[in-house]
């Protein structure tokens, strides 16, 4: 039996990663969990044994709730301090010394292990060299080398070995300040790659990627310029794209650092934050004094929208002021018990499961509401009060465009079909903007693995493109 050509594209993902694969004739996607999705997720325990995708997270969900925090700072040494006289005068026959312990930053010594979400947002910053886990620090590549290895094996169930070299997705630019992030990311992501062991034949622009995976399906539009918006959970990425028969140009690409994971936050930040005690005046008697302030709830933002940290609350540091809040026993108590209740069990990530399926209705739905039954709370939710949230990042988005098509010598009446993907092109505001923009010429596009799928096609015909 002849070889079969195969091409394997494989979409690295800020939130979530994908993989498949084409013979030339059918795209394949790759089943990585129960679904072709996989949460680009690793957690280690205290052994450094390594779950990744779905398991990561329900672990060290579930191992954090109701648990106290114990910061302890470690010692890491001593030093000394030799006396060789006194201010008396007095003679001093021997050395006296005075030993001070150092320590260490303080480490949680009761936690269980350590969940890494997001990784791929470290990978362009050369400052950023390795993670501390526990007592050891790992380099940045070897804890992206999990997930990667799980990727692997579900490939391996679909594809006869051995594995051809993939087409490896990356943003049009990646995160980060420094000049080198883009060389310095992918050479990241080449070594762990390998370590997994894959091999990367090209990396290739995702939302390139993107729009080959449209034209594969687009078979009656024979020619035409594409803008393709690539929206997903950490990046927004676009490309101008003339093509003609299965000939095609890159005109021009352009990205930025935005996408459904900040919008997230967003909306936990307008909706819940008052629902759990922003805003609200902390009575307390201090030395005989009546003090009338604020609840100082902007120290404890950072741990709420950040889930992965939330468990840090969990002391007496934050607690205390919390506990004292709601023994004021008025309106507002209620409040600060939902806030005692998420830092002590743990619930600041089902708060974000919440608002993700409320921000998924509100693609069909005008009202809807974010229902948290750990907390006993239920907040109506608007399409209009989520529009309001997202002006700014609408913003930011038409400013994408805008500069995408000049680099690209293009107007926008001069765009054919405008390829919609990614999840958070799924928000209705986000539709609506394109839309505005571009009248019905806007098509919505697999949102989840049209750039797995496009990465497969652009591997299995050789497609080069190179963006620094």
């Amino acid at each position: 039996m002849p070889d079969r050509r195969i091409g394997i594209g494989l979409d690295f993902g800020t939130s979530n990663s994908a993989a498949a694969w084409f013979d030339g004739q059918q795209l394949h996607r790759v089943q990585l969990e129960a679904a072709p999705i996989l949460p680009t997720a690793v957690h280690l325990d205290r052994a450094y044994l390594a779950l990744t995708g779905t398991a990561a997270i329900d672990r060290y969900v579930e191992e954090n709730r109701g648990r106290r925090v114990e910061l302890v700072a470690e010692l890491i040494g001593e030093s000394a301090t030799g006396v060789t006289g006194n201010n008396t005068g007095e003679d001093i026959t021997r050395l006296e010394t005075q030993r001070n312990a150092i320590y260490g930053p303080l480490y949680d010594r009761t936690l269980p292990g350590r969940l890494f979400l997001g990784l791929k947002r470290l990978l362009g910053d050369p400052e950023i060299e390795r993670l501390t886990v526990f007592e050891k620090h790992y380099r940045i590549v070897a804890l992206l080398t999990p997930i990667l290895a799980q990727i692997r094996l579900g490939l391996e169930r679909d594809v006869p070995p051995p594995l051809p070299a993939v087409h490896a997705g990356r943003p049009v630019t990646f995160e980060g300040r420094a000049d080198a992030r883009n060389g310095v990311a992918t050479a990241r992501l080449t070594e762990a790659y390998e370590h997994a062991g894959l091999r990367i034949a090209e990396f290739y622009p995702e939302p390139v990627a993107a729009t080959l995976s449209w034209l594969q399906g687009a078979r009656r539009r024979q020619s035409g310029t594409a803008l393709t918006v690539d929206f997903g959970g950490g990046t927004l990425d676009l490309a101008v794209v003339r093509f003609e028969g299965a000939s095609f140009e890159v005109l021009a690409t352009h990205g930025m650092a935005l996408g459904g994971d900040r919008i997230d936050q967003l909306i936990f930040e307008h909706m819940l934050f008052p629902e759990l005690g922003k805003g609200e005046r902390w009575v307390r008697e201090v030395e005989g004094r009546t003090i009338d302030t604020l609840f100082p709830f902007h120290e404890f933002e950072s741990g709420l929208i950040n889930w992965q940290t939330t468990f840090l609350l969990n002391q007496n540091e934050w607690r205390h002021r919390v506990v004292d809040r709601i023994a004021r026993g008025d309106a507002a108590a209620e409040k600060f018990q939902r806030l005692l209740d998420l830092i002590t069990f743990n619930y600041s990530y089902n708060c974000f499961q919440a608002i993700r399926r409320a921000k998924v209705q509100l693609s069909t739905l005008t009202q809807t509401s974010i229902d948290i039954p750990e907390l006993n709370l239920t907040v109506p939710f608007s399409r209009a009060q989520l529009d309001a949230i997202l002006a700014q990042v609408l913003a930011r988005t038409r400013e994408c465009v805008e500069t995408v098509l000049s680099r690209a010598c293009r107007a926008a009446g001069e765009i054919d079909v405008v390829i919609r993907t990614g999840g958070t092109s799924e928000i209705v505001a986000v539709r609506d903007l394109l839309e505005s923009l571009f009248p019905q010429r806007v098509e919505g596009h697999d949102p989840f693995t049209s750039v797995a799928c496009g990465l497969a096609i652009a591997s299995f015909h050789g497609h080069r493109f190179r963006l620094d």
